[in-house]
């Protein structure tokens, strides 16, 4: 027997038939329909058109890093192409939201395959103990740079907590 008699896909005759379901014709037929859809793809690559890969993708659009110290959180967000004006920022109810639209340059008709990402993008994070009057945001180069102030009263419940060792 030889590695290739293993693959399921490889072989030259029909699936091996589990004991007592020789005389199944729906079980039969299933087997055959599998056979038959697995000879088809054995040649394609459908990596590129994999659909996982672009909802994972418009779900976590922008790229954000938060960062945040006793005194305050920022929070960065890369926007490659795109321009002050079409990017929003609001704070609420403790969410600090990020939102905008990426417009494409060429018409849609015109587009064979793309992996950019093009439309309207949000994204909300949760922020504690702000000072809701202090926040500032930058944008240069693509990068939008949020700082959000920790309230006076947040910054004085800071405890450290000592670790002991064994």
């Amino acid at each position: 027997m030889s590695m290739r008699d293993l693959i399921p896909w490889n072989r030259s005759s029909s699936v091996p038939v589990q004991r007592g379901e020789e005389g199944t014709p729906f079980l039969t037929l299933h087997r055959e329909m599998n056979r038959l859809f697995d000879d088809v793809f054995r040649g394609f690559d459908l990596s590129p058109f994999r659909f996982d890969r672009v909802f994972d993708r418009v779900g976590s659009w922008p790229s954000i890093e938060v960062s945040e110290n006793d005194k305050e959180v920022r929070v960065t967000a890369e926007l490659p192409g795109l321009e002050e004006k079409d990017v929003e920022v609001q704070l609420s109810n403790g969410v600090l939201v990020i939102k905008g639209e990426k417009k494409t340059e060429t018409a849609d008709n015109d587009r064979l395959f793309s992996e950019r990402f093009c439309g309207r993008f949000e994204r909300r994070i949760p922020v504690n103990d702000i000072d809701e009057d202090k926040v500032s945001a930058s944008f240069r180069n693509g990068e939008l740079v949020i700082t959000l102030p920790r309230s006076a009263e947040a910054q004085r419940n800071v405890k450290r907590i000592a670790i002991n060792g064994k």
